[in-house]
């Protein structure tokens, strides 16, 4: 038997956070080396509000150019455009409740035929995704029960690692990119000083202990997440290292290896984004591999529902 096949992606709607990075993508990297691994760009999905076209061409290339740069390696796995295959609510209603369309209603159904059309064994899943596995596994059980063994059915899958990283200035909340405050998160392309600047700005509370307890110091239990997680150190080596040492030290400190682990991501990406014609057949490659699968499950439904 193969390897298990592992399906994720992520919408083209501007840059990436290290949350992203530290919660997903470095697990999708190791994720390489065991599993058969698909990952997607869900440029559709993005059409659940409208999206000025001319940017929404550039946060697509960007996105590539990133998960590239953070180590998805288009040899060991296929990475592509989810517009590019043609065999292809609430939250999203609350944040833009004057631009929306169909896209937005039908937007759990469109995830659950990119999981079942490329044959998907697990899923990585936060705890705002779960539901639409559901609906997946869901439809895909009714099928089968109706046509026959068509669909995997998809499990969830949780990573062995990853933090949960949270935003900079409210710590009850994860560290988004659709923020309005520039402050509360921290970008994968950002510079080193605006890293710096920005951990400098964190909210902590009065203490001045650097000392993990996320009831009463969520601020610096996330700082010490991300200290932990970007060096490897465990909570209880960060909290020696800096015993006796203000906020001030400490959130310096958090910058400055932030700022370091990210310059060759940066380095990387700026490469990639030089290079558009290879990330075109990146794209071109990627796409090609994934109709393969994808029209091989449609020709498998066609021929169960007696439409071929």
């Amino acid at each position: 038997m193969g390897k298990k096949r592992i399906f994720s992606g992520a919408q083209p709607t501007g840059i990436l956070t290290l949350g992203n990075y530290l919660g997903a993508l470095r697990n999708w990297v190791t994720l390489q080396d065991e599993y058969d691994c698909i990952y997607c760009i869900v440029d559709l999905h993005s059409l659940t509000i409208r999206r000025d076209p001319t940017e929404l061409r550039k946060c697509r290339m960007s996105l590539i150019a990133q998960y590239m740069a953070c180590g998805i390696d288009p040899d060991r796995s296929i990475l592509f455009m989810q517009s590019h295959v043609s065999a292809q609510f609430k939250e999203k209603a609350a944040k833009h409740s004057d631009n929306v369309n169909a896209g937005l209603f039908t937007y759990p159904v469109l995830m659950a035929a990119d999981i079942l059309l490329y044959q998907t064994d697990l899923v990585p899943v936060g705890n705002d995704q779960e539901q639409h596995l559901e609906i997946a596994r869901d439809i895909a059980g009714r099928f089968n029960g109706i046509y026959g063994d068509v669909f995997r059915i998809p499990e969830g899958y949780i990573p062995k690692t990853g933090a949960r990283i949270m935003d900079l200035q409210d710590p009850a909340v994860k560290m988004s990119k659709s923020a309005e405050n520039a402050n509360t998160y921290i970008s994968l392309l950002d510079p080193s000083d605006t890293i710096v600047r920005k951990f400098r700005r964190a909210v902590t509370d009065s203490e001045a202990l650097v000392r993990y307890d996320e009831e009463s110091k969520p601020g610096i239990s996330n700082l010490m997440s991300i200290y932990a997680s970007v060096t490897g150190k465990s909570l209880e080596e960060t909290e020696k290292e800096f015993e006796g040492k203000g906020y001030g030290d400490f959130k310096t400190a958090v910058g400055e290896v932030v700022a370091e682990a990210l310059q060759p991501i940066q380095e990387r990406y700026q490469h990639l984004m030089d290079s558009k014609d290879y990330l075109r057949d990146v794209m071109k490659k990627g796409a090609e591999d994934a109709g393969c699968i994808a029209e091989r499950t449609l020709h498998k439904v066609y021929r169960k529902v007696g439409l071929a």
